[in-house]
């Protein structure tokens, strides 16, 4: 599985293994802070499941869990909602559990993540939606190098051009 290394975290790719069982309430293999995932990356995991049931997974292109590198902890999960299409571009979403919150960690994974995937040639754009009352999860967005790029009902669309 892929391993896309951080400043503080590693990105692990998860395998069909931990993919299933995150969608069926376990802990993946992983020691989770604060004792479970988020359920964002339940249903995450369960969604990229159901990809590989249907032949549509590239790994590479799935959930990673996010693994702080002092103690070993998971402190949540970002990834893709699938590879990227004939014109480059994917979309990322990504959650964390709440006693990580507030310290930068989603912002270096995204860092990490979008490094990664823009270093490729089958990537050219990143897409992320957020709520327009998720104040946090924009200002990650912002912090990473995404840029607005559309406002909708409740929402708001940012990209990140490689």
């Amino acid at each position: 599985m892929t391993r896309i290394p951080g400043p503080r975290l590693t990105l692990e790719g998860a395998s069909l293994t931990t993919l299933a069982d995150l969608w069926s309430g376990g802990d993946g293999g992983f020691d989770w802070l604060g004792g479970t995932p988020f359920d964002g990356t339940r249903n995450a995991a369960g969604m990229m499941f159901r990809a590989h049931q249907a032949g549509l997974l590239r790994p590479e292109f799935g959930l990673y869990v996010l693994v702080r590198q002092e103690d070993g902890r998971a402190i949540g999960s970002m990834g893709f909602h699938a590879a990227p299409d004939e014109d480059g571009r994917t979309e990322i979403g990504y959650d964390l559990v709440p006693p990580a919150r507030g310290h930068g960690y989603a912002t270096e994974a995204l860092r990490a993540l979008a490094g990664w995937a823009l270093a490729r040639d089958d990537v050219r754009r990143l897409f992320a939606i957020v709520e327009h009352g998720n104040a946090p999860s924009r200002a990650v967005l912002e912090r990473a190098g995404f840029v607005r790029v559309w406002e909708g009902e409740g929402e708001y669309a940012y990209e990140l051009r490689g």
